[in-house]
């Protein structure tokens, strides 16, 4: 579902990401942690095309993103080919990005119908569904401004999955939540897991990473240290760099 090789990325004079490689399978649920200032965001948002790469290769379900071209310099396929592979991937951000002025409800329908050109009874009824699943039918006629946290987080799940993506993406998506509220934003995330949505999450969340991802990547200083099974990684890390980590984590 991704294919990432030895993607580079610097900002200035920094590089923030040396040579990441990482496949994810169909199904597969990847939980990427590490310090802060490691890389992980800025990876997840190369992939969507967020941020762009300077050296590497993104595939996205077989499809080219970006590839060397001259020079090993990366070379994006055309916009219009662009916009429609990210359009594979829904992305949920750590501070929810829900259009203030529009209600739950027309947060969900505004893509659907902007982008995929879908009538406004279908795209209604497909919200309404979604707002069922993640148990926010009641707030449909709502404001972001009236909703908790973890309820607008959970809007934007269901805004992400509107638009019917293959693969989701999720920045952190509990780290701006008071923890009384991140329980219900990871259980939203388990029930995806659960219906085998191919998910990447970038979390701090080590008990949701070891129960439940199939695999966890740990990022040190823009690399890939160490990438194992959840409970493999969670029992005997391999890297000194991820055990210390974790002890300071758990």
């Amino acid at each position: 579902m991704i294919h990432a090789l030895d993607v580079h990325k610097r900002f200035g004079a920094m590089e923030v990401l040396k040579g990441v490689s990482l496949d994810v399978g169909k199904g597969e649920v990847l939980a990427v942690i590490g310090p802060s200032g490691s890389g992980k965001s800025t990876f997840l948002r190369c992939l969507n095309h967020l941020e762009t790469i300077d050296r590497g290769r993104i595939d996205i379900e077989g499809e080219t993103l970006v590839a060397p071209g001259e020079n090993h310099l990366s070379r994006y396929v055309a916009d219009a080919d662009i916009r429609r592979i990210c359009r594979k991937m829904g992305m949920v951000f750590q501070h929810f990005n829900l259009f203030p002025h529009l209600t739950v409800l027309q947060n969900l329908i505004e893509a659907p119908l902007t982008v995929k050109g879908l009538p406004r009874a279908d795209a209604v009824a497909k919200a309404d569904a979604l707002l069922r699943k993640v148990g926010l039918l009641d707030k449909r006629e709502s404001y972001p401004a009236r909703l908790s946290g973890g309820q607008k987080q959970r809007v934007a799940i269901a805004r992400a999955l509107a638009m019917e993506p293959d693969i989701m993406l999720f920045d952190e998506p509990t780290s701006a939540l008071d923890p009384e509220l991140t329980g219900e934003v990871l259980r939203t995330i388990r029930e995806l897991a659960e219906e085998r949505m191919t998910m990447l999450v970038v979390t701090h969340e080590m008990a949701f990473a070891r129960e439940v991802a199939s695999r966890v990547v740990f990022m040190d200083g823009g690399e890939i240290v160490e990438a194992r099974p959840a409970r493999e990684l969670f029992a005997a890390p391999e890297h000194p760099r991820t055990r210390a980590f974790l002890e300071n984590m758990l």
